[in-house]
């Protein structure tokens, strides 16, 4: 009988051996928190979809973004809840608006903490779409005059880095330009760059509170669309975005693979809610071990080439990481 003269399982046997030549790690740095604010309330929200995530009061925000920091989490992404809402989500713009006071909020609370600002319309509009409504679409061009205006209450209220989330054809370019000539030539900007239409996105609907109704599939990428998803990045890659990402996350990491192959910029992935709550619903049935799961998730995200991974599960991760698990 012939043997196998080289053996894969050699480098198996044990778990030190297992961690000497493992490819990818996951580190405490490569998480981003989500936390969701709504303002005129007193106490802490739970989203019912999403078990263990809240909508905090703004008088929590601080404590919030503390404890993160204090667990090694070195940066969250601010999303608000509105109870201004108008039909062009004019209060993102405002100098008192609920975006700038979040972010006053959690830089003088953390100040090391890298403050993120999501930089859509859809949790601030009257009708739940992510920019200006003409006739039964979004208007492309007057959105962009919109988030340049946004973009700009961000920086001076503090951001660190903008996020734009909407999808807009040429949102980068706009607000790069808008911030450089302000003088904000220092901010960075994590794009939104490959955000699918997706059924994934369910949960967060509650968690922001939406009253959306409809479909986003006319500026949101086709699911089906792979060659169009690595475009999206790479257009937004041209036009000076700092960081790229898609948008979710587990259904879409040949996506994650082919952005990496062609970029040369970091790449973050969304872990979105409806995955974190499917995990959450079949841990609590008993069909799946939670902590493997999502271990394996992120190391999957990592696998397919992303840097960076924003997660509703970052603190717990941040947990298990310091335990060495």
């Amino acid at each position: 009988m012939s043997y196998p003269s080289f053996r894969f399982r050699r480098l198996r046997r044990t778990e030190n051996l297992r961690r000497l030549v493992r490819e990818h790690q996951l580190n405490v740095d490569d998480l981003i928190l989500p936390i969701f604010v709504e303002e005129n309330i007193s106490e802490p929200v739970p989203i019912e979809s999403m078990p263990g995530v809240m909508r905090y009061p703004e008088s929590m925000l601080a404590d919030v973004v503390r404890n993160a920091a204090a667990k090694g989490i070195r940066a969250v992404l601010l999303f608000g809840v509105s109870h201004c809402k108008d039909e062009v989500g004019s209060d993102t713009w405002s100098d008192d608006g609920l975006m700038v006071r979040m972010i006053r909020a959690a830089k003088a609370a953390a100040p090391q903490i890298t403050v993120i600002s999501d930089n859509c319309f859809c949790e601030y509009t009257s009708h739940g779409h992510c920019g200006v409504i003409e006739g039964d679409d979004v208007d492309n061009d007057k959105t962009l005059d919109n988030l340049c205006q946004q973009a700009l209450a961000a920086a001076r209220a503090g951001v660190d880095m903008l996020a734009p989330s909407g999808m807009m054809d040429g949102m980068i370019r706009a607000m790069r330009a808008a911030l450089d000539f302000d003088g904000f030539t220092h901010l960075p900007i994590m794009s939104y760059s490959t955000k699918f239409a997706s059924a994934f996105y369910g949960p967060f609907r509650d968690a922001v509170d939406s009253t959306f109704k409809g479909s986003r599939s006319a500026y949101q990428m086709d699911p089906a669309n792979g060659r169009e998803a690595v475009a999206e990045s790479m257009a937004d890659q041209d036009e000076g975005a700092d960081i790229l990402m898609v948008k979710p996350g587990i259904a879409y990491l040949d996506v994650i693979s082919s952005i990496r192959q062609q970029c040369d910029r970091p790449l973050a992935v969304y872990q979105v809610s409806g995955e974190y709550a499917m995990i959450k619903a079949a841990a609590a049935a008993g069909v799946i071990d939670e902590k493997s799961i999502v271990l394996e998730s992120m190391t999957a995200f990592r696998r397919a080439g992303a840097d960076l991974v924003i997660t509703y599960y970052a603190e717990q991760l941040a947990e298990w990481i310091r335990e060495g698990i």
